[in-house]
């Protein structure tokens, strides 16, 4: 066991290496690289073979879910038809350990011919990839994690590290946000998370549950009982927010007050200064205010705490936000 424990941290170590060896290679050249994607009047065709095809995949996934079209080709089906999917106008990122892989070079002609800006991701500086494409950059690694040197491992870890610090700059230079991210992702837990917003989700109109400061408590159990929220907002005839009453507050004043808690008035009973939330802030920022507060309900108000809406954290877990 031990010696299989000894292997694993080997292998992690030596893939770490390679990628921390990229670092000191973040140079003009980088920049440069960046500088073409983003001035990339069409989209960013990824290509490469084998287990660099692969990463080319989640490269390509990876620009084109942050802002860049981007699209993967398989170099092979390229020479029989598929290079017709790359216009002039678009750029290509070549992902090679070699750089001398028979079915990239095979399409690097008619790559120059239509004027194509390439990129190339290689290990081998003096390749007939480096020296064709207009950008090179280094990806090379001193030792693969297989210990026979076959099986690509640090290298394709090396180009899969740094095709996200190309995606992930380019976003930057881009001003992608949040917003952006959210509209590119709308059937994920984390589009939901970044589009929907309290007024997407909160009730409104006449289900919301409120009473005024003078109604008596045996009328406001009736409303909080009624809209089956666990609470009601206490307002007054402008709708303004004073207070609310939860189903806390009701076994609280029964325990103190016993029968005589059936005559008081909402006023006397509610928690003033409540936990509110703005109608135009992300459902995500709701939850995140009751897990920090112990809540399950937030009353909805506007800049002058005029009442809008209540939002249950049963909402929230429909709407898969939580």
């Amino acid at each position: 066991m031990r010696e299989l424990i000894d292997q694993a941290k080997k292998i992690l170590r030596i893939e770490a290496e390679a990628v921390e060896a990229l670092i000191d290679r973040i140079d003009e050249g980088f920049v440069e690289a960046v500088d073409v994607l983003h001035s990339c009047a069409g989209k960013v065709v990824v290509t490469g073979m084998g287990k660099s095809g692969l990463i080319g995949k989640k490269i390509a996934a990876t620009l084109a879910s942050t802002g860049t079209p981007a699209l993967y080709m398989n170099p092979a089906e390229g020479s029989h038809g598929d290079i017709g999917m790359v216009a002039k106008g678009d750029v290509v990122l070549a992902i090679s350990n070699s750089g001398e892989t028979e079915e990239i070079v095979r399409i690097l002609p008619t790559l120059k011919r239509l004027d194509i800006k390439i990129i190339a991701m290689t290990g081998n500086s003096k390749s007939m990839l480096s020296r064709i494409s207009d950008v090179s950059l280094d990806v090379s690694v001193k030792e693969e994690a297989c210990p026979m040197g076959l099986a690509p491992t640090a290298s394709t870890t090396a180009a899969l590290a740094m095709g996200d610090a190309l995606a992930i700059t380019l976003l930057n230079k881009k001003g992608f946000t949040q917003e952006d991210f959210a509209f590119f992702h709308p059937g994920g837990s984390l589009g939901r998370r970044l589009i929907l917003t309290v007024d997407d989700l909160m009730h409104k109109g006449d289900v919301v549950p409120s009473v005024h400061i003078d109604t008596l408590m045996k009328e406001a159990i009736m409303e909080i009982s009624s809209k089956r929220l666990g609470i009601t907002s206490v307002i007054d005839n402008n709708r303004k927010l004073l207070g609310v009453i939860t189903d806390g507050d009701l076994r609280r004043g029964l325990e103190k007050w016993g029968a005589d808690f059936f005559t008081l008035k909402a006023g006397d009973v509610m928690t003033h200064r409540p936990k509110t939330i703005r109608k135009n802030m992300l459902a995500a920022k709701a939850v995140s205010l009751m897990e920090k507060y112990s809540i399950t309900v937030l009353v909805v108000a506007d800049e002058e705490d005029t009442l809008e809406g209540v939002i249950h954290l049963h909402d929230l877990l429909k709407a898969g936000i939580v």
